[in-house]
């Protein structure tokens, strides 16, 4: 089964990078990138080194509800190219060892029994068979340390 791994809607991210207030009404804290560490949600590659970068704080749900988690991600603080839908695993998904995802079906719940922390090379066959769920809509890449929201991926149909 083929799969999809999607960036942040770009009309989202444009308006974080011009100034709109993050998920608690802050403004984005801007600051220069180290080159390391520092994934951007919207070209799914590290802010380059010397670059300014935001830190903010997400919800990459649309409705308030108990499993509607909310943490900080980076974003590239200028305007960077969307990462276009793909099931090649994207840059800021090659940087790490291993990756915790989630399974949530059409009411944005989590499905029970879907999440796990997977090694980075088993993260692809371990979505198709997250998907092999009927009631799986799409996952929810996360960071296996911090818990930082990653990416979104779909059914690739």
């Amino acid at each position: 089964m083929p799969i999809h791994f999607h960036a942040l809607p770009t009309d989202t991210v444009r308006a974080l990078q011009n100034g709109q207030t993050d998920f608690y009404g802050q403004l984005p804290e801007r600051t220069i990138s180290d080159g390391a560490g520092n994934p951007c949600r919207h070209c799914l590659s590290d802010t380059p080194e010397g670059r300014s970068m935001l830190i903010l704080a997400y919800r990459p749900f649309l409705n308030d509800q108990p499993y509607a988690e909310v943490g900080p991600i980076f974003l590239c603080g200028e305007a960077c190219e969307r990462h276009l839908p793909s099931g090649k695993l994207p840059p800021i998904l090659q940087s790490s060892n291993d990756f915790l995802i989630k399974g949530y079906g059409a009411d944005d719940r989590i499905v029970y029994g879907t999440g796990v922390v997977v090694a980075r090379d088993k993260l692809i066959a371990q979505s198709e068979h997250i998907f092999a769920t009927p009631k799986v809509r799409y996952i929810h890449v996360r960071s296996a340390r911090n818990n930082c929201y990653q990416c979104k991926i779909t059914r690739g149909e």
